[in-house]
């Protein structure tokens, strides 16, 4: 007997995964599980994803639905891990929870450097794995070195063709083969949800404003996150926009919209506020509303839009959230740089309307320089093909996707002089740089 665990902690987790099921990504099992976490700073005050609207409708592809947050309680999800000796222990305590007895266990995650996934790879010690990423961070590295022995297990990893062109680089340090599922799986399953009982404003192609948690995130204050949300109501009532929609993340709090509401009339615009206590998937939204416009930052509901409903999007705030993310391996840094390099900017009325991005970029070199500066441990096999896309493409533009220390650190094209160019292959000095900064961090 097989179980496949199918675990996911946002509703595009949960469309993704229905859509690779109906388009026969996988081998029928004997039973599917599907595992929901809530994560957060305080997941018990969020609402579950069995709450999001339409979600008994992709119920049906699986046998039953068990909670990771509950199995665990009271460890916090985002950052439990078993220790070494006390796996087999919770594999037993898993096993007769979820009535799984003595069965084969496969598990379906998204990338197991982090999180719950994390802590079910190394519960279920030797099973194998389909990872995905639901978002456009499967377009960067892995968050950290995996261990061999949970890496050599992932088979795949299953993906949106989000961005045309790009390919991803999770987990491609174990030369993990990447499949997409297919664009017309993904919207026949959000069709499928649209055609629920869900409700949505009745405001005729609005602009769809997405909020994010940015600040909740610790990614930027909360000052300049209202700041980007007064910037989206302002930049789409400037390109023409009467009738607008705001959504905030149902999944994270959100300070009140009065001073939105309040802009919106000094404006002379509508803005109509989506109420949270009944989730609705932004997929949903782009399905039910057409909107005219989707803005937003960095939000997967944005690429998803531009490439599967074939609306005209436009972000803000990608400039800022670049020069505030911190450290530099900052997982939505990939994202930061895909919204700002192949997306338009709301401020720029030309390229919305051409819906092309203000500067054209060398898309494949750019994700390869800026993951091997993220991720230089994880992936050295990168570190020629960013050498060769920093020597020809670092510009006034381009610089926004790098740090100058960074760069230096690393010894790569952009703060070295031309003619000691040759200094950044020599083993030696490359051997004391990394010594010296050793020393530097305490590490000595």
């Amino acid at each position: 007997m097989t179980v496949r665990i199918f675990h996911a902690s946002s509703p595009e987790a949960v469309v993704l995964l229905a859509a690779a099921i109906d388009a026969g990504c996988f081998t029928e099992p004997d039973r599917r599980v599907l595992l929901l976490s809530r994560l957060g700073a305080a997941p018990e005050a969020a609402p579950d994803l069995s709450e999001t609207a339409g979600f008994e409708l992709l119920r049906d592809r699986f046998d039953e639905v068990r909670s990771w947050n509950d199995a665990i309680a009271p460890f916090h999800p985002a950052g439990w891990l078993p220790r070494a000796d006390d796996a087999p222990l919770w594999e037993r305590h898993f096993r007769r929870a979820w009535g799984l007895g003595g069965a084969e266990v496969e598990l379906v995650v998204d990338s197991p450097h982090a999180g719950p996934a994390r802590a079910l790879t190394q519960v279920f010690a030797g099973v194998p794995v389909d990872a995905y990423a639901e978002g456009p961070g499967g377009y960067g590295p892995t968050g950290e070195k995996i261990p061999p022995l949970t890496g050599a297990r992932v088979r795949r990893l299953l993906h949106p063709d989000l961005v045309p062109g790009a390919r991803p680089l999770l987990l491609g340090e174990y030369e993990v083969e990447s499949r997409t599922v297919p664009a017309e799986a993904i919207v026949k399953v959000v069709a499928e949800l649209a055609s629920s009982a869900v409700e949505t404003p009745a405001v005729e192609a609005p602009a769809l404003l997405l909020g994010q948690d940015l600040a909740g995130a610790g990614l930027i204050t909360a000052a300049e996150e209202a700041g980007l949300r007064l910037e989206m109501v302002r930049g789409a009532a400037a390109l023409g926009h009467t009738r607008l929609v705001y959504a905030p993340d149902p999944y994270t709090p959100w300070e009140h919209p009065a001073a939105l509401l309040a802009e919106a009339g000094r404006l002379g615009v509508g803005l109509t506020v989506l109420d949270t206590a009944s989730p609705v998937p932004a997929d949903v939204l782009l399905h039910r509303l057409r909107p005219a416009l989707v803005v937003g930052c960095t939000a997967t509901a944005l690429f998803g839009a531009a490439r599967f409903h074939g609306l005209p999007v436009a972000v803000v705030g990608t400039e800022l959230l670049l020069e505030r993310l911190t450290p530099y391996e900052n997982g939505e840094r990939i994202p930061a740089t895909l919204a700002d390099a192949v997306l338009p900017p709301l401020a720029d009325g030309r390229a919305v309307a051409a819906q092309r991005p203000s500067a054209e970029v060398e898309l494949t070199g750019l994700l390869a320089a800026v993951a091997f500066a993220m991720r230089p441990r994880v992936r050295p096999d990168l570190r020629p093909d960013a050498e060769r896309y920093l020597a020809a493409h670092l510009d006034g533009r381009t610089w926004r996707y790098f740090k100058r220390r960074r760069l230096a650190s690393l010894a790569l094209p952009g703060v070295v002089p031309a003619r000691l160019a040759f200094l950044r292959s020599h083993p030696a000095l490359r051997r004391a740089a990394r010594r010296a900064r050793a020393l530097r961090n305490g590490r000595g």
